[in-house]
């Protein structure tokens, strides 16, 4: 059960005008030489203002596409509201040797981020956790380690997982976060098997663990990191919308034909094996540094690193303090048109394809003009949940440091050492044990250089959707609410008051994945398939994590750029059939004008006497179609 249960925290872890004849301001029909016939021609049917994609929102999945539209050859644009890229992911040096994150501190490693980083030529800055650290829980006033193997690949790996210092029998047997009870209710479930789902209900994350392994690894367990996740609500959230992945082992558990009953731990052995295999179909490159699946992960200097180094290499195709007013498509259904309110004024970006990843809670009023849905789709009222739209709970990231000696010197379990090393991921605090921070990251020990020497640098994340109060504290009352928490678990009673080392309180955070949120992506991609080359993504779409944003960047640029090369065959012979339909409307209008010019009627300026000579010989010539509708 314990091996179940660590897989699933792990995975918790130009438009054409008509030509036209403009009479001068004298008394006579003359056709002005200031706008000639060629020029008029040319603007009809010159596309090269006409970008191939604008990307909307330079967050990590914003900035992610377009560096990957870059490399693909995609003629793009990137535009973004802030004055930098990144989004949430902003990190901070101090001049005492502090290293700080506004937003998200670290990753679970994944291909498609070590691939990036080896593009951008920074995967040298790459930085990963010891392996062997395991994430802590408070519960009762002790930190009880969850279970981790010590490092090993392949079978020595998952032998260590149940068999070693920190393993699942350990922690099983003798640990004391679940109680006897607990355990049991929880083996049983994940070796013997569970009620089946409920027909025609949703459920929400607290109801699908409940159910499966019992109310103690929900409150001790799985609630601790939804929090630490989503900072959301398990009794809000929508299990198969938020935790899709672990959802999915349950509807593998039932293809097992002797499961019956559908135990989890079979169908979670059976996706492990099928990852092994997807992996060695598709191994990661040799010329990419060395890295675990999962394993936590950074940059030397933090995470903005990477949305930095995008900032560098695309360079003038980003167009930052840009804010999107609204898009609206051409007449002719040839492309977009996005509008923006920029420092120099009102803007306009004409484009084939459009990829949004603004937030879902900024986006109704841009998309109204081309999506009437969307204000009906983003402002859904989900009655169940008491809730309107997406929601964006409060959220603030506070880092604090102290120094070594004021934290508890008690020995932790399982031989990880003494507590003020600090040897683990971090500490998490279930809603039961009365701590108002959610979490702690312990910083200066997952990676190098965070903190000056004696000094321990811990990231705390308080607010969310169960205390949205939060948003209403002044600083002053967050950091003596971070320093509270911090000491009911972490510190001793004569520490001295926190040293902040930043903080940043973000009043609209992570995208809540809650009950009624697949129905509201469902409607969205119904309304997305009727405008062909415009795509509403986002991390309330494709997930919130870290890993998931950089991975939608690469899948979503292959997307696009299929979609432009499928375009181009078509818009070429589209474009042949407007400049042939173009010359021969001009063809025929000036063949009436020469007519009318040899009886005298219309006067024509000299040089555009030459053009229409030079327009009726090529049509004489056959090099326009049709020229027998001259005559």
């Amino acid at each position: 059960m314990k091996l179940l249960l660590s897989s699933l925290i792990l995975i918790i872890s130009g438009t054409s005008s008509s030509l036209a004849f403009i009479p001068s301001a004298s008394s006579r029909n003359t056709v002005s030489s200031s706008t000639t016939l060629s020029s008029s021609l040319s603007s009809s049917s010159n596309d090269d203002d006409v970008i191939d994609c604008l990307v909307l929102g330079g967050g990590i999945s914003g900035s992610t596409l377009a560096h990957n539209l870059d490399r693909l050859g995609v003629n793009m644009i990137l535009a973004e509201a802030r004055d930098y890229l990144g989004g949430n992911v902003k990190s901070h040096r101090t001049s005492d040797g502090f290293l700080w994150e506004e937003g998200p501190n670290s990753f679970a490693t994944q291909p498609s981020i070590v691939r990036i980083a080896y593009e951008l030529g920074i995967s040298d800055q790459l930085v990963f956790a010891d392996e062997s650290l395991p994430p802590w829980v408070n519960h009762n006033g002790k930190l009880h380690p969850l279970p981790k193997g010590q490092g090993g690949k392949g079978p020595k790996g998952q032998i260590e997982l149940v068999f070693g210092p920190n393993g699942v029998l350990k922690f099983a047997l003798p640990g004391g976060l679940l109680s006897v009870p607990g355990t049991i209710r929880a083996g049983i479930g994940a070796f013997v098997g569970h009620a089946p789902p409920p027909e025609n209900k949703e459920e929400t994350i607290r109801e699908w663990i409940t159910r499966i392994l019992g109310e103690e690894v929900f409150l001790r367990c799985i609630d601790p990191f939804v929090s630490g996740v989503y900072a959301g609500n398990p009794e809000t959230l929508s299990m198969k919308a938020a935790l899709s992945k672990i959802a999915r082992i349950e509807t593998i558990s039932y293809t097992i034909g002797w499961n019956k009953f559908g135990a989890l731990f079979y169908g979670g052995l059976k996706r492990q094996v099928e990852l092994a295999k997807e992996r060695k179909a598709d191994p990661p490159d040799p010329a990419w540094p060395e890295f675990e699946y999962g394993n936590p992960g950074s940059f030397r200097e933090g995470l903005a690193t990477l949305p930095n180094a995008i900032a560098a290499e695309l360079g003038e195709k980003i167009r930052l303090e840009w804010k999107t007013t609204g898009i609206v498509k051409s007449d002719d259904d040839e492309y977009y048109e996005a509008t923006f309110d920029t420092p120099d004024g009102i803007q306009t970006i004409r484009a084939k394809t459009i990829v949004s990843t603004v937030p879902a809670h900024a986006l109704s009023d841009v998309l109204a003009p081309v999506m009437p849905e969307s204000k009906e789709i983003f402002d859904k009222v989900r009655n169940e949940i008491d809730r309107i739209g997406i929601y964006y709970p409060p959220v603030v990231a506070c880092t604090v440091a102290y120094p070594k000696k004021s934290f508890k010197d008690v020995e932790l379990a399982n031989g990880f050492g003494n507590l003020q090393d600090l040897p683990g991921f971090g500490s998490l605090n279930p809603r039961t044990e009365g701590v108002r921070t959610l979490g702690t990251l312990w910083s200066s020990t997952l990676f190098p250089g965070r903190a000056p020497e004696g000094y321990n640098l811990l990231l705390n994340y308080i607010g969310g959707s169960r205390d949205i109060g939060i948003a209403d504290l002044s600083e002053e009352r967050i950091i003596e609410e971070v320093d509270k928490g911090c000491r009911q678990v972490l510190l001793k009673n004569d520490a001295p008051p926190a040293k902040l080392i930043g903080m940043k309180i973000w009043p609209t955070g992570i995208p809540q994945y809650e009950l009624g949120h697949l129905p509201i992506i469902q409607e969205l991609e119904k309304a997305e398939s009727k405008l062909p080359g415009l795509w509403i993504c986002g991390n309330y779409r494709t997930g919130v994590a870290f890993p998931d944003c950089v991975t939608f960047g690469y899948d979503k640029a292959k997307a696009v750029k299929k979609f432009l090369d499928e375009q181009q065959p078509k818009q070429t012979v589209d474009t042949k059939k407007k400049e042939s339909a173009t010359i021969l409307e001009a063809t025929a209008l000036i063949s009436e004008k020469k007519m009318a010019h040899r009886v005298g009627d219309v006067e024509f300026d000299v040089e555009v006497e030459a053009e229409v000579d030079v327009l009726l010989s090529l049509s004489t010539k056959g090099m326009f179609e049709g020229p027998e509708l001259i005559k």
